[in-house]
């Protein structure tokens, strides 16, 4: 497992680990950012995705380090503006809103999605849905974490995924 690793709070309660210690400390989070960045080549992607609410924080620091812009996924109810959105059930078995400004991606538009902790998919699963919906395509996914189970796995099989994880 790779050191900073070391940084995420699994003493907590419910099904989620804290990773917010990690992002605290400048020189694991460059580190981080930096493995989560490495197996994607920056002049395939165009620009990079970030899920509400960590995924912002990921995927802007993936974009600086790639040089790419940045275009947030709300949750539902969030932008200001006319958008696509779709509803889905999260891990933890609740509906969810997720929304994606109207018009932000042009068709072919390439794109890394991020999270910062994929457990069932269903929430990467409705951002690729948006993305794919305004013709965008998912040239890859980033995450500190994807579960590895039955819900996870097409998402493993169709794309290719960077997670540092190792348990």
């Amino acid at each position: 497992m790779k050191n900073y690793l070391r940084l995420v709070d699994t003493h907590t309660t419910g099904r989620r680990y804290d990773v917010t210690p990690l992002f605290a400390d400048i020189a694991a989070f460059s580190e981080l950012v930096a493995d989560l960045a490495a197996p994607f080549d920056p002049a395939v992607i165009d620009l990079i995705i970030g899920i509400d609410a960590l995924g912002f924080i990921l995927g802007t620091a993936l974009a600086v380090r790639l040089g790419k812009g940045f275009i947030p996924i709300r949750k539902g109810g969030k932008l200001p503006v006319q958008t696509d959105h779709v509803e889905f059930i999260d891990y933890s078995g609740q509906p969810k809103t997720l929304e994606l400004r109207a018009g932000a991606l042009r068709p072919g538009t390439s794109v890394l999605l991020v999270d910062e902790w994929i457990e069932t998919g269903a929430q990467v699963k409705a951002a690729i849905g948006l993305v794919e919906h305004q013709g965008g395509i998912v040239a890859g996914i980033a995450a500190i974490n994807i579960d590895i189970n039955e819900k996870t796995r097409p998402i493993l099989e169709k794309y290719h995924c960077q997670t540092v994880w190792e348990e």
